[in-house]
């Protein structure tokens, strides 16, 4: 029988429709629609289960699901034996304390003797005892925001991404206790056949990952600025220079990070770049 790799996404919530789009991007095609609760790939010896994200780390433990992709947050919180194999770089969020607007908050000493709320009660009370801290922790399964203006508790600890959720809540954020993110997990014995089909789908997956934080760029520039161009623009060993029909000018194609595009872009100009074009880079291979 051929080796199937089982790998445990969210069936619902902030992480799913991002990690369904990944395994699209990793170029892996499949029939989906929210009753199902498995589907297997058309081009990939790969089948989907679709969980809640707090079960995906026990299933994997379990044995149940080869990987799995999961927030960090969660991992950690369930602490059981499982390898985290990849950042993902998506579903980026923190696990943030917060107080009413009115609390005279100085420091994360503040808060001893109160009580906070929260779903990840494990990530939180390390946190406390790490700063020596004694707080009364309630554990709740959702909605936490909630809890100070119905009373039960007189902080909370919960997931934050924009912070929207808190301020219409009447809360501010006070203290992070961990920076999260999508990863992907997967159990730490996996036989030579399946660990074969995770390095597979690890290398499509950092081919997308790479692939969202460059951008393609092509230029025109006159001959006597190249070398002051190519400086500017390495390229991944260096940019790609190729001769005009009209004399004296020259094409540069290379690739620019993300987060230092436009500066980039201003440096280009200056230096007597045209017609520049951009272009989104879909798959980068090292």
């Amino acid at each position: 029988m051929d080796t199937i790799l089982r790998l445990a996404v969210q069936k619902s919530g902030r992480l799913s429709e991002a990690s369904i789009r990944l395994i699209q991007e990793c170029g892996i095609h499949f029939n989906h629609h929210n009753a199902k609760l498995k589907c297997t790939a058309l081009n990939f010896p790969l089948e989907m289960l679709f969980l809640r994200d707090d079960d995906i780390p026990g299933y994997v433990a379990d044995g149940v699901a080869d990987v799995g992709i999961v927030g960090q947050n969660v991992v950690l919180e369930n602490a059981v034996a499982i390898d985290t194999l990849e950042p993902l770089g998506f579903g980026r969020c923190r696990l943030s304390i917060a107080v009413p607007r009115a609390f005279d908050y100085e420091s994360l000493a503040s808060l001893e003797g109160l009580d906070i709320a929260t779903s990840y009660p494990s990530l939180l009370a390390r946190h406390l005892e790490r700063n020596g801290v004694r707080s009364r922790i309630h554990e709740i399964s959702g909605s936490a925001e909630l809890a100070p203006s119905i009373g039960l508790a007189d902080a909370v600890c919960d997931l934050v991404s924009t912070g929207s959720t808190l301020l219409s809540n009447g809360l501010k954020e006070v203290e992070t206790v961990m920076e999260s993110q999508a990863v992907l997990i997967g159990r730490p014995d996996l036989g030579e056949d399946t660990q074969a089909l995770v390095d597979q789908l690890r290398f499509r997956m950092k081919a997308v990952g790479r692939a969202r934080n460059f951008k393609y760029i092509l230029l025109n520039i006159p001959n006597e600025s190249i070398e002051t161009v190519s400086r500017i623009l390495p390229g991944m060993k260096s940019p790609t220079v190729m001769p005009l029909a009209t004399e004296g000018w020259s094409s540069i194609h290379s690739v620019v990070q993300e987060d230092e595009f436009w500066e980039v872009i201003d440096r280009l100009r200056d230096a007597g770049a045209q017609g520049v074009l951009v272009l989104p880079v879909e798959k980068m291979v090292l």
